[in-house]
């Protein structure tokens, strides 16, 4: 019975959390979930609109019901399996759930639910904490890699957000004590202290200058200029650091899947880090939708393309055969200077590595042993295509 309930919870952890890019149950799974995150925001919503509450206000609550129903189910599921986590699996069963639930996204997905059952469970009165539903959009951040990214950003850039929140706490600081000084004698009702004249100093540094506080002598409004000027590039300063976080962090994902791509590649094995690198650099990004043509046959060879998600379709006067994840192609015609004997399209979206023509020239110039290596892949590759085929007819 043990052996069976183990079983059953691996699958639920591939299903929950490994999430197979062709797995459809996992795909559906994910697909629904989405659909009942942004649908419950919507209903959040709609439902302070006043002839709508009345109107579909049982709706709005049962279908906050129905959808508090699936997040615990899916909360219970994810809290169950999490011993299979590869991480957790020395921590005892207790630990392990602890260490899951303090996590963030877990902790979302406890805040989605949690003010449902306090107010009519235990009877709290939690009205003004209705707001809370909609958090429940946060746990999209489960399925979006870009905001997970930008999570990451945010936490390897916390300690400069820090300290450029300490320089702005202290510029306030400043900006308010100072202009208080100059205009409390003139203006008692907007600037009789240091915590009322810090509205003016939020304000006016964030630009923004609502104009229900504005210094009227000379020294407040000199004063106040010269903190505009602070302000345009103070509150600045974390703009650029989380969008430089966020474009490291993009291009180290981008860095690590290139570099497994072209370690992967048979004629690149042995060659050191500096050189994989700066193969790297020569790498171009692109991306073609299903059924669009890459090239055909007797086209002229410009770039050689290394796969690193999605399958292509190569048509070929032997039959046909099919590319997936971390097979290449068009290295043969750039090597030999001719015209492309095959037409490769692709099956599915799918998303290239491009090698020029010239870096691929000056790659064989530097290393000449990569000729080589080419040669004798290709040489092998021809011959299992040669062998399936033949293995086809032999079928049929």
């Amino acid at each position: 019975m043990d052996g069976v309930a183990k079983s059953i919870r691996y699958k639920t952890y591939i299903l929950l959390e490994v999430n197979p890019a062709n797995f459809l149950p996992s795909r559906l799974l994910n697909g629904f979930l989405i659909l009942l995150i942004i649908s419950n925001v919507f209903a959040f919503t709609l439902g302070t609109v006043a002839s709508l509450a009345s109107r579909y206000g049982p709706f709005f609550e049962w279908f906050n019901v129905f959808s508090v129903i699936i997040f615990s189910i899916e909360y219970l599921a994810r809290l169950w399996c999490v011993v299979e986590y590869p991480h957790f699996k020395h921590l005892d069963p207790w630990r392990a759930r602890y260490s899951y639930m303090i996590r963030p996204i877990a902790f979302i997905d406890l805040i989605a639910i949690l003010p449902f059952y306090l107010g009519n469970i235990f009877g709290i009165d939690l009205r003004g904490l209705r707001i809370l539903r909609l958090l429940r959009i946060l746990k999209l951040a489960r399925y979006s890699p870009a905001i997970e990214a930008l999570g990451r950003t945010v936490y390897n850039e916390r300690r400069a957000l820090w300290g450029t929140l300490i320089i702005m706490i202290c510029l306030i600081l400043f900006s308010s004590t100072l202009m208080y000084m100059i205009e409390k004698d003139v203006q008692p009702e907007k600037f009789g202290s240091i915590p009322i004249t810090a509205w003016w100093a939020v304000s006016t540094l964030t630009t923004i200058g609502y104009g229900d506080a504005v210094p009227i002598t000379v020294a407040g409004k000199f004063v106040g200029g010269v903190f505009m000027m602070l302000g345009l590039g103070m509150f600045a300063l974390p703009i650029g650091i989380l969008a430089t976080g966020f474009s490291q962090e993009a291009n180290k994902r981008q860095f690590v899947i290139s570099w497994g791509m072209v370690s992967r590649v048979p004629v690149f094995h042995g060659l050191n880090a500096e050189t994989i690198s700066s193969i790297m650099s020569m790498l171009d990004s692109r991306t073609y939708s299903a059924s669009e043509v890459i090239f055909r046959a007797g086209d002229p060879a410009e770039q050689m393309y290394f796969i690193t998600s999605g399958m292509a379709r190569v048509e070929t006067d032997e039959g046909i055969f099919e590319l997936k994840d971390g097979d290449y192609f068009g290295e043969l015609a750039l090597l030999e200077g001719r015209t492309h004997a095959s037409s490769i399209s692709a099956i599915t979206q799918l998303h290239v590595l491009e090698l020029d023509k010239n870096d691929f020239q000056y790659l064989l110039n530097i290393h000449p042993e990569i000729n080589q290596k080419i040669r004798e892949e290709a040489m092998v590759r021809q011959n299992e295509v040669a062998t399936a085929m033949s293995d086809d007819r032999h079928n049929v």
